[in-house]
């Protein structure tokens, strides 16, 4: 290291050398990186697309600040140039050599001219309004250079990550979205006639915004990874994209479902009448019931059985006429409500044939118990005792005749078994009374 001069210490010829490497290092990798910047596919899109918004915006200081980078290049390059000639004067540098290397590699020994359009647009000039020129030391070049570089390329990268991302995939969807709108279209499923009809043009008409919203802005649809410095550090945002995607999935479920109906609906509306048909037999079979209980058991309410499922069979014969016109939107959810009501309804009928006929299934328990014993005396060679026999008619006569009272009718069986089992000297059972006073006779 030498005398000290106005750039600080001067530089020996070993020094100049390592530097003028560095240097020579340095702008071969800037003149990569401006040339690849150059003709990168995100540059050329966005100097041929008609931007508006943010992107705009962006590009019009990204196109500025690229200008002056290739200034600020074109600077650097006439500096080393002439670092290098003054170096080859002689194998061995005089003093006067050294302190004029030292100059024009540490200090401010490069002027940069700008136009008035660069100093307005680039933020490195910013901080010198109304100066058309700047000295800079190549070591502050080379960085501000860099920082241009990084924010140019970042934005580059952005727009053309987002272009590579959401027009091919928005028109894929759009394809998909004009197949299902002619499927839609053959079952029915139009708009004002079918939500999803007017689910479909929704989208059709979110997703012709959205690719223009892209083409024209890309940036717009960009996030910027959090903490992250690279250039190009985010992703594309497809919120609204994934929002639609999700939308027609629905829509497409929905369609298959009425192409299901299409397809089984006649079946479907056979099954749909033979289960009202069961509903209606049963019913009738209920109210035949509710006539014989009502004149063969006495001092017993019998519930009163409804009609036959008249708005049911309405439906069902709207239903056909939806098969017949083709209406499958239509009749796709009608089936389904048709189809729970019917089993509701055939269910309801069973129910009511069961609590109609419950006294009739009582009297026949009395009847089978009464025989039972009957059989189990005259095994045992009591069928002829005075007392069986006069019980047991007792108890035959109340349950074989018209109208019958039930309660009357077990206390003789009753008592018809007590008078067994004494007979039969075993001890007397108390069997749980199928009529009992507590639930108010037959039926109750």
């Amino acid at each position: 290291m030498g005398v000290t001069g106005p750039a600080g210490p001067v530089l020996d010829r070993d020094e100049v050398d390592r530097a003028l490497a560095r240097l020579g290092a340095e702008h071969e990798a800037i003149e990569t990186s401006l040339l690849a910047l150059q003709d990168h596919a995100g540059r050329r899109l966005l100097e041929g697309a008609e931007l508006t918004g943010v992107t705009k915006e962006r590009w019009t200081a990204t196109e500025a600040s690229i200008t002056l980078l290739w200034t600020y290049f074109d600077a650097y390059t006439d500096a080393l140039r002439t670092a290098r000639e003054i170096r080859a004067r002689r194998r061995w540098s005089s003093r006067e050599d050294l302190v004029e290397l030292t100059e024009l590699l540490r200090g401010e020994s490069v002027t940069v001219a700008g136009s008035a359009a660069a100093t307005a647009n680039a933020p490195t000039l910013a901080h010198a309004p109304g100066r058309l020129s700047e000295r800079y030391s190549l070591t502050t070049l080379v960085e501000r250079m860099n920082e241009l570089y990084a924010r140019s390329l970042d934005m580059v990268v952005a727009a053309d990550a987002v272009w590579s991302a959401l027009p091919a995939r928005i028109d894929l969807l759009a394809a998909e979205l004009q197949r299902t709108r002619r499927l839609a279209h053959s079952v029915g499923v139009r708009p004002g006639e079918h939500p999803a009809g007017d689910d479909l043009e929704r989208i059709t008409r979110t997703l012709t915004k959205l690719r223009e919203q892209v083409i024209s802005d890309p940036l717009a649809f960009w996030l910027p990874a959090e903490g992250s410095s690279a250039p190009g550090g985010g992703k594309p945002d497809t919120r609204i994209y994934d929002r639609e995607a999700r939308a027609l999935e629905d829509v497409r479920r929905e369609i298959d479902a009425v192409l299901t109906v299409r397809q089984d609906a006649e079946q479907r509306i056979v099954k749909l009448r033979d289960l009202l048909s069961r509903a209606d037999r049963t019913l009738a079979e209920a109210r035949t019931a509710r006539g014989e209980v009502l004149a063969k058991i006495a001092a017993t309410e019998v519930p009163v059985v409804s009609g036959p499922p008249t708005a049911l069979q309405e439906q069902l014969a709207t239903a056909a006429e939806y098969r017949r016109q083709a209406q499958w939107h239509r009749l796709s959810p009608l089936l389904e409500s048709l189809e729970q009501k019917a089993e509701d309804e055939l269910l309801r009928a069973r129910e009511s044939l069961t609590a109609v006929t419950a006294p009739l299934a009582v009297r026949a328990e009395l009847r089978g118990r009464l025989d039972a014993y009957k059989a189990k005396v005259a095994r045992h060679g009591f069928a002829e005792d005075p007392l069986l026999v006069e019980r047991y008619e007792k108890a035959r006569r109340m349950l074989w005749s018209a109208p019958c009272d039930l309660r009357a009718a077990e206390q003789a069986v009753l008592r018809y078994q007590q008078a067994a089992a004494e007979l039969l000297g075993t001890a007397p059972r108390v069997p749980g009374p199928s009529v009992s006073e507590d639930r108010g006779g037959p039926g109750a």
